[in-house]
Protein backbone atom coordinates (compact mmCIF):
# COMPACT_ATOMS: atom_id res chain seq x y z
CA UNK A 1 0.00 0.00 0.00
CA UNK A 2 1.25 3.51 -1.31
CA UNK A 3 0.80 5.89 1.95
CA UNK A 4 0.83 8.90 -0.09
CA UNK A 5 -2.08 10.29 -2.18
CA UNK A 6 -1.90 10.24 -6.16
CA UNK A 7 -2.46 13.82 -7.86
CA UNK A 8 -6.00 13.56 -8.41
CA UNK A 9 -6.50 12.94 -4.61
CA UNK A 10 -4.28 16.07 -3.55
CA UNK A 11 -5.69 18.15 -6.31
CA UNK A 12 -8.88 17.39 -4.85
CA UNK A 13 -8.04 17.61 -1.40
CA UNK A 14 -6.25 21.46 -1.71
CA UNK A 15 -9.55 22.12 -3.38
CA UNK A 16 -11.42 21.54 -0.90
CA UNK A 17 -9.88 22.94 1.92
CA UNK A 18 -9.64 26.31 0.51
CA UNK A 19 -13.79 25.86 -0.05
CA UNK A 20 -13.62 24.95 3.87
CA UNK A 21 -11.92 27.61 4.76
CA UNK A 22 -13.31 30.49 2.47
CA UNK A 23 -16.94 28.83 2.39
CA UNK A 24 -17.70 26.40 4.85
CA UNK A 25 -16.07 28.08 8.33
CA UNK A 26 -17.84 31.29 7.73
CA UNK A 27 -20.85 29.64 6.89
CA UNK A 28 -21.07 27.85 10.54
CA UNK A 29 -22.82 31.01 12.26
CA UNK A 30 -24.98 32.17 9.30
CA UNK A 31 -26.25 29.10 9.47
CA UNK A 32 -27.24 28.69 13.20
CA UNK A 33 -28.62 32.64 12.58
CA UNK A 34 -30.74 31.77 9.79
CA UNK A 35 -32.21 28.56 10.91
CA UNK A 36 -33.47 30.48 14.49
CA UNK A 37 -35.56 32.79 11.85
CA UNK A 38 -36.91 29.95 9.92
CA UNK A 39 -40.76 29.11 10.18
CA UNK A 40 -39.61 25.53 10.83
CA UNK A 41 -36.49 24.42 12.15
CA UNK A 42 -36.27 21.59 9.26
CA UNK A 43 -35.96 24.68 6.20
CA UNK A 44 -33.05 24.46 5.14
CA UNK A 45 -31.22 27.79 5.51
CA UNK A 46 -30.27 29.75 2.16
CA UNK A 47 -26.66 29.75 3.10
CA UNK A 48 -26.62 26.37 2.65
CA UNK A 49 -28.13 26.37 -0.74
CA UNK A 50 -25.43 28.59 -1.83
CA UNK A 51 -22.93 26.51 -0.36
CA UNK A 52 -24.19 23.47 -2.43
CA UNK A 53 -24.13 25.88 -6.08
CA UNK A 54 -20.45 26.74 -5.11
CA UNK A 55 -19.55 23.59 -4.57
CA UNK A 56 -20.91 22.20 -7.40
CA UNK A 57 -19.76 25.61 -9.52
CA UNK A 58 -15.95 24.36 -8.27
CA UNK A 59 -16.65 20.16 -9.29
CA UNK A 60 -17.01 19.49 -5.67
CA UNK A 61 -19.74 17.41 -5.89
CA UNK A 62 -21.22 13.61 -5.50
CA UNK A 63 -17.50 12.97 -4.38
CA UNK A 64 -18.23 9.76 -2.72
CA UNK A 65 -20.13 7.58 -5.48
CA UNK A 66 -17.40 5.48 -7.38
CA UNK A 67 -19.59 4.65 -10.28
CA UNK A 68 -18.38 7.62 -12.78
CA UNK A 69 -21.91 7.31 -14.41
CA UNK A 70 -23.33 8.67 -11.80
CA UNK A 71 -20.44 10.55 -9.37
CA UNK A 72 -17.02 11.60 -9.33
CA UNK A 73 -15.49 8.18 -10.08
CA UNK A 74 -13.07 8.08 -7.00
CA UNK A 75 -11.76 4.99 -4.92
CA UNK A 76 -12.71 4.31 -1.42
CA UNK A 77 -9.04 5.34 -1.02
CA UNK A 78 -9.13 8.37 -3.09
CA UNK A 79 -12.47 9.75 -0.99
CA UNK A 80 -11.04 8.89 2.43
CA UNK A 81 -9.16 11.77 2.85
CA UNK A 82 -12.17 14.66 1.06
CA UNK A 83 -14.44 13.04 3.72
CA UNK A 84 -12.17 13.48 6.70
CA UNK A 85 -11.94 17.17 5.52
CA UNK A 86 -15.93 17.85 5.40
CA UNK A 87 -16.01 15.47 9.31
CA UNK A 88 -14.75 18.68 10.35
CA UNK A 89 -17.81 20.87 9.90
CA UNK A 90 -20.55 17.78 9.45
CA UNK A 91 -23.43 19.99 9.80
CA UNK A 92 -22.95 21.86 6.52
CA UNK A 93 -19.76 20.16 4.54
CA UNK A 94 -21.31 17.18 3.38
CA UNK A 95 -24.38 19.03 2.60
CA UNK A 96 -22.87 21.35 0.55
CA UNK A 97 -20.98 18.89 -1.25
CA UNK A 98 -24.08 16.24 -2.02
CA UNK A 99 -22.32 13.33 0.08
CA UNK A 100 -24.40 13.79 3.49
CA UNK A 101 -26.22 10.30 5.11
CA UNK A 102 -28.67 9.03 4.22
CA UNK A 103 -28.54 10.46 0.68
CA UNK A 104 -25.38 8.70 -0.09
CA UNK A 105 -26.24 5.26 0.85
CA UNK A 106 -29.83 5.76 -0.55
CA UNK A 107 -28.37 6.77 -3.85
CA UNK A 108 -25.34 4.13 -3.75
CA UNK A 109 -28.92 1.24 -3.59
CA UNK A 110 -30.61 2.95 -6.33
CA UNK A 111 -26.97 2.99 -8.65
CA UNK A 112 -26.67 -0.77 -7.83
CA UNK A 113 -30.24 -2.07 -7.20
CA UNK A 114 -32.81 0.45 -8.95
CA UNK A 115 -34.43 -0.19 -12.24
CA UNK A 116 -34.37 2.61 -15.13
CA UNK A 117 -37.67 3.84 -13.77
CA UNK A 118 -36.66 4.18 -10.58
CA UNK A 119 -33.23 5.47 -10.92
CA UNK A 120 -34.92 8.49 -13.58
CA UNK A 121 -37.60 9.25 -11.19
CA UNK A 122 -35.41 9.42 -7.75
CA UNK A 123 -31.79 8.48 -8.21
CA UNK A 124 -31.09 11.62 -10.99
CA UNK A 125 -32.74 14.60 -8.59
CA UNK A 126 -30.95 12.81 -5.71
CA UNK A 127 -27.20 13.10 -7.48
CA UNK A 128 -28.59 16.41 -8.81
CA UNK A 129 -29.13 17.71 -5.28
CA UNK A 130 -32.89 18.86 -5.88
CA UNK A 131 -34.68 16.39 -3.59
CA UNK A 132 -33.77 14.51 -0.43
CA UNK A 133 -34.38 11.10 1.07
CA UNK A 134 -34.53 9.18 4.06
CA UNK A 135 -33.70 5.22 5.10
CA UNK A 136 -36.50 3.81 7.33
CA UNK A 137 -34.73 0.73 9.17
CA UNK A 138 -34.66 1.26 12.70
CA UNK A 139 -37.99 0.28 14.86
CA UNK A 140 -38.73 1.37 18.51
CA UNK A 141 -40.36 -2.16 19.55
CA UNK A 142 -37.64 -4.22 18.63
CA UNK A 143 -34.08 -4.73 18.84
CA UNK A 144 -33.02 -3.53 14.91
CA UNK A 145 -29.81 -4.40 15.55
CA UNK A 146 -30.81 -7.82 14.16
CA UNK A 147 -32.47 -6.67 11.38
CA UNK A 148 -34.13 -9.77 11.53
CA UNK A 149 -36.67 -8.74 14.15
CA UNK A 150 -38.09 -6.06 11.63
CA UNK A 151 -41.69 -6.21 12.21
CA UNK A 152 -42.74 -3.40 9.48
CA UNK A 153 -45.01 -5.40 7.21
CA UNK A 154 -45.34 -5.17 2.96
CA UNK A 155 -47.95 -7.25 1.70
CA UNK A 156 -48.51 -7.71 -1.75
CA UNK A 157 -51.61 -6.49 -2.66
CA UNK A 158 -52.76 -6.87 -6.46
CA UNK A 159 -50.44 -4.58 -8.82
CA UNK A 160 -49.52 -2.42 -4.85
CA UNK A 161 -47.93 -3.42 -1.84
CA UNK A 162 -49.13 -2.06 1.51
CA UNK A 163 -47.08 -0.93 4.51
CA UNK A 164 -48.14 -1.00 7.68
CA UNK A 165 -45.44 -0.42 11.12
CA UNK A 166 -43.74 2.07 13.05
CA UNK A 167 -40.00 3.25 12.68
CA UNK A 168 -37.64 5.93 14.47
CA UNK A 169 -34.99 7.56 13.95
CA UNK A 170 -35.21 7.69 10.22
CA UNK A 171 -32.71 9.84 9.16
CA UNK A 172 -33.71 12.39 6.77
CA UNK A 173 -37.15 12.48 6.93
CA UNK A 174 -37.82 15.88 8.46
CA UNK A 175 -36.04 18.06 6.06
CA UNK A 176 -39.23 19.83 3.83
CA UNK A 177 -36.99 18.16 0.70
CA UNK A 178 -37.64 14.79 1.41
CA UNK A 179 -39.40 13.12 -1.36
CA UNK A 180 -38.73 9.75 -0.86
CA UNK A 181 -38.00 6.86 1.92
CA UNK A 182 -36.32 3.47 1.55
CA UNK A 183 -38.43 1.20 3.46
CA UNK A 184 -37.25 -2.10 5.12
CA UNK A 185 -40.20 -4.43 5.87
CA UNK A 186 -41.10 -8.11 5.75
CA UNK A 187 -42.60 -9.00 2.37
CA UNK A 188 -42.24 -12.87 3.65
CA UNK A 189 -42.75 -13.24 7.60
CA UNK A 190 -42.50 -16.90 7.90
CA UNK A 191 -39.91 -17.70 5.55
CA UNK A 192 -37.90 -20.80 6.23
CA UNK A 193 -34.75 -18.40 5.98
CA UNK A 194 -34.77 -14.90 8.51
CA UNK A 195 -32.07 -13.39 5.73
CA UNK A 196 -34.82 -13.90 3.19
CA UNK A 197 -38.04 -12.43 4.71
CA UNK A 198 -37.24 -8.76 4.12
CA UNK A 199 -37.52 -6.57 1.28
CA UNK A 200 -37.02 -3.18 0.45
CA UNK A 201 -39.63 -0.65 -1.11
CA UNK A 202 -39.83 3.17 -2.17
CA UNK A 203 -42.44 5.17 -0.99
CA UNK A 204 -43.24 8.74 -1.81
CA UNK A 205 -42.85 10.74 1.46
CA UNK A 206 -46.54 12.38 0.42
CA UNK A 207 -48.07 8.77 0.49
CA UNK A 208 -51.49 8.61 2.04
CA UNK A 209 -50.73 6.85 4.96
CA UNK A 210 -47.27 7.66 5.64
CA UNK A 211 -47.34 9.86 8.98
CA UNK A 212 -43.85 11.64 10.15
CA UNK A 213 -45.04 11.77 13.62
CA UNK A 214 -42.33 13.79 15.15
CA UNK A 215 -38.95 14.58 15.34
CA UNK A 216 -36.10 12.58 17.45
CA UNK A 217 -33.03 14.68 18.80
CA UNK A 218 -30.28 13.39 19.92
CA UNK A 219 -28.90 14.40 23.11
CA UNK A 220 -30.93 17.58 23.06
CA UNK A 221 -29.64 18.23 19.49
CA UNK A 222 -31.68 18.74 16.43
CA UNK A 223 -29.45 16.73 13.69
CA UNK A 224 -29.43 18.77 10.45
CA UNK A 225 -26.64 17.30 9.07
CA UNK A 226 -28.65 14.19 8.03
CA UNK A 227 -31.55 15.92 7.51
CA UNK A 228 -33.78 15.35 10.76
CA UNK A 229 -34.42 11.86 12.34
CA UNK A 230 -38.04 11.49 12.79
CA UNK A 231 -40.46 8.95 13.82
CA UNK A 232 -42.36 7.72 11.03
CA UNK A 233 -45.77 5.46 11.00
CA UNK A 234 -47.29 3.55 8.23
CA UNK A 235 -51.28 3.15 7.99
CA UNK A 236 -51.56 1.13 5.27
CA UNK A 237 -49.46 3.09 2.94
CA UNK A 238 -50.10 1.98 -0.48
CA UNK A 239 -47.56 2.27 -3.58
CA UNK A 240 -47.19 0.25 -6.83
CA UNK A 241 -45.59 -2.86 -7.31
CA UNK A 242 -43.04 -1.15 -9.34
CA UNK A 243 -41.69 0.12 -6.45
CA UNK A 244 -39.84 -2.98 -4.84
CA UNK A 245 -36.11 -2.78 -4.82
CA UNK A 246 -34.82 -5.93 -6.63
CA UNK A 247 -36.75 -8.75 -5.38
CA UNK A 248 -38.54 -9.53 -2.99
CA UNK A 249 -36.36 -10.99 -0.16
CA UNK A 250 -33.53 -8.93 -1.21
CA UNK A 251 -34.12 -6.24 1.44
CA UNK A 252 -31.65 -8.23 3.91
CA UNK A 253 -28.83 -8.43 0.95
CA UNK A 254 -29.46 -4.79 -0.13
CA UNK A 255 -29.20 -3.57 3.60
CA UNK A 256 -25.41 -5.59 3.88
CA UNK A 257 -24.56 -3.82 0.58
CA UNK A 258 -25.61 -0.44 1.74
CA UNK A 259 -24.64 -0.41 5.22
CA UNK A 260 -20.34 -1.39 4.65
CA UNK A 261 -19.98 2.25 2.79
CA UNK A 262 -21.91 3.99 4.85
CA UNK A 263 -19.83 2.62 7.97
CA UNK A 264 -16.39 3.99 6.52
CA UNK A 265 -17.40 7.00 4.89
CA UNK A 266 -18.83 8.04 9.20
CA UNK A 267 -15.65 7.03 9.86
CA UNK A 268 -13.49 9.18 7.83
CA UNK A 269 -15.82 12.00 9.02
CA UNK A 270 -15.12 11.05 12.18
CA UNK A 271 -12.02 11.50 11.75
CA UNK A 272 -11.75 15.10 10.58
CA UNK A 273 -14.15 15.61 13.85
CA UNK A 274 -11.53 14.66 15.91
CA UNK A 275 -9.48 17.00 13.62
CA UNK A 276 -11.15 19.65 14.58
CA UNK A 277 -11.28 18.85 18.28
CA UNK A 278 -7.58 18.56 18.45
CA UNK A 279 -7.46 21.78 16.79
CA UNK A 280 -9.77 23.99 19.11
CA UNK A 281 -8.51 21.90 22.24
CA UNK A 282 -4.80 23.29 21.23
CA UNK A 283 -6.17 26.93 20.44
CA UNK A 284 -8.09 26.98 24.17
CA UNK A 285 -4.91 25.66 26.22
CA UNK A 286 -2.57 28.27 24.88
CA UNK A 287 -4.64 31.00 24.96
CA UNK A 288 -6.02 30.07 28.53
CA UNK A 289 -4.48 30.57 32.11
CA UNK A 290 -4.77 28.81 35.64
CA UNK A 291 -2.92 28.82 38.25
CA UNK A 292 -0.53 31.44 36.61
CA UNK A 293 0.72 29.32 33.54
CA UNK A 294 -1.08 28.56 30.94
CA UNK A 295 -3.53 25.28 30.45
CA UNK A 296 -1.41 24.06 27.51
CA UNK A 297 1.64 23.91 30.27
CA UNK A 298 -0.38 21.50 32.19
CA UNK A 299 1.30 17.68 32.65
CA UNK A 300 -2.17 15.94 31.93
CA UNK A 301 -3.17 18.49 29.37
CA UNK A 302 -0.11 17.59 27.30
CA UNK A 303 -0.86 14.02 27.98
CA UNK A 304 -4.70 14.31 26.60
CA UNK A 305 -2.93 16.30 22.83
CA UNK A 306 -0.41 14.11 22.45
CA UNK A 307 -2.67 10.59 23.11
CA UNK A 308 -5.01 12.38 20.53
CA UNK A 309 -2.37 12.95 18.02
CA UNK A 310 -1.37 9.41 18.65
CA UNK A 311 -4.47 7.47 18.32
CA UNK A 312 -5.98 10.35 14.93
CA UNK A 313 -2.52 8.75 13.28
CA UNK A 314 -3.65 5.12 14.21
CA UNK A 315 -7.34 5.39 13.21
CA UNK A 316 -6.62 7.49 9.91
CA UNK A 317 -4.26 4.07 8.83
CA UNK A 318 -6.66 1.85 9.91
CA UNK A 319 -9.30 3.78 7.41
CA UNK A 320 -6.88 3.76 4.59
CA UNK A 321 -6.36 0.11 4.73
CA UNK A 322 -10.11 -0.64 5.00
CA UNK A 323 -10.30 1.53 2.11
CA UNK A 324 -8.01 0.01 0.20
CA UNK A 325 -9.45 -3.47 1.12
CA UNK A 326 -12.99 -2.34 -0.56
CA UNK A 327 -11.39 -0.81 -3.42
CA UNK A 328 -8.94 -4.04 -3.66
CA UNK A 329 -10.62 -7.08 -2.77
CA UNK A 330 -14.39 -5.68 -2.30
CA UNK A 331 -17.00 -5.11 0.95
CA UNK A 332 -17.01 -8.64 1.88
CA UNK A 333 -13.24 -8.76 1.29
CA UNK A 334 -12.91 -5.89 4.05
CA UNK A 335 -15.58 -7.02 6.35
CA UNK A 336 -13.04 -7.37 9.31
CA UNK A 337 -11.62 -4.13 8.91
CA UNK A 338 -14.63 -2.47 8.25
CA UNK A 339 -15.89 -4.03 11.56
CA UNK A 340 -12.63 -2.93 13.30
CA UNK A 341 -12.85 1.08 12.33
CA UNK A 342 -16.32 0.75 13.35
CA UNK A 343 -15.49 -0.10 16.57
CA UNK A 344 -12.53 1.77 16.82
CA UNK A 345 -13.49 5.22 15.73
CA UNK A 346 -16.29 6.01 16.99
CA UNK A 347 -15.06 4.88 20.56
CA UNK A 348 -11.99 7.07 20.02
CA UNK A 349 -13.19 9.82 18.79
CA UNK A 350 -15.37 10.11 21.75
CA UNK A 351 -12.89 10.23 24.18
CA UNK A 352 -10.84 13.09 21.93
CA UNK A 353 -13.68 15.15 21.55
CA UNK A 354 -14.63 14.57 25.59
CA UNK A 355 -11.10 15.97 26.49
CA UNK A 356 -11.41 18.72 24.33
CA UNK A 357 -14.52 19.82 26.05
CA UNK A 358 -12.79 19.65 29.10
CA UNK A 359 -9.75 21.88 28.19
CA UNK A 360 -12.68 24.51 27.30
CA UNK A 361 -14.32 24.19 30.36
CA UNK A 362 -17.84 25.67 30.78
CA UNK A 363 -17.18 27.01 27.16
CA UNK A 364 -17.37 23.35 25.52
CA UNK A 365 -20.48 22.45 26.79
CA UNK A 366 -21.80 25.96 25.35
CA UNK A 367 -23.22 26.60 21.64
CA UNK A 368 -20.14 28.79 21.14
CA UNK A 369 -18.26 26.04 20.46
CA UNK A 370 -18.75 23.02 18.37
CA UNK A 371 -17.79 20.85 20.54
CA UNK A 372 -20.89 19.38 22.39
CA UNK A 373 -22.32 18.92 19.05
CA UNK A 374 -19.49 16.91 17.89
CA UNK A 375 -19.58 15.03 20.70
CA UNK A 376 -23.17 14.18 20.49
CA UNK A 377 -22.95 13.14 16.68
CA UNK A 378 -19.60 10.96 17.57
CA UNK A 379 -21.63 9.49 20.53
CA UNK A 380 -24.53 8.56 18.34
CA UNK A 381 -22.39 6.65 15.69
CA UNK A 382 -21.38 4.29 18.58
CA UNK A 383 -25.01 2.91 17.65
CA UNK A 384 -25.29 3.86 14.02
CA UNK A 385 -24.73 1.16 11.72
CA UNK A 386 -24.62 -1.25 14.19
CA UNK A 387 -24.06 -0.85 17.61
CA UNK A 388 -20.64 -1.72 18.78
CA UNK A 389 -21.42 -4.82 20.39
CA UNK A 390 -22.57 -6.30 17.57
CA UNK A 391 -19.98 -5.73 15.41
CA UNK A 392 -17.41 -6.75 18.59
CA UNK A 393 -19.49 -10.46 18.87
CA UNK A 394 -19.48 -10.90 14.76
CA UNK A 395 -15.27 -10.15 15.01
CA UNK A 396 -14.85 -12.36 17.65
CA UNK A 397 -16.39 -15.15 16.29
CA UNK A 398 -14.77 -14.59 13.42
CA UNK A 399 -11.35 -14.76 15.12
CA UNK A 400 -12.08 -17.26 17.25
CA UNK A 401 -13.17 -19.89 14.32
CA UNK A 402 -9.17 -19.91 13.56
CA UNK A 403 -8.69 -21.94 16.83
CA UNK A 404 -11.99 -24.35 16.73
Amino acid sequence: MDFAYDARTEELRARLLAFMDEHVYPAEAVAHEQRAGLASPWDTPAVVEELKAEARRQGLWNLFLPDREYGAGLTNLQYAPLAEITGRSPQLAPTALNCAAPDTGNMEVLAQFGDEAQKKQWLEPLLAGEIRSAFAMTEPEVASSDATNIETRIRRDGDSYVIDGRKWYISGAMNPDCRILIVMGKTDPDGADPRRQQSMILVPRDTPGVEVRRAMQVYGYEDHSHGGHAEVVFHGARVPAAHLIGEEGGGFAIAQARLGPGRIHHCMRLIGMAERAIELMCRRAVSRTAFGKAIAGQGVVQNWIADARVTVEQLRLLVLKTAWLMDTVGNRGAHTEIQAIKIATPRAVVDIIDKAVQVHGAGGVSQDFPLAELWAAARTLKLADGPDEVHQRSLARRELKRYL
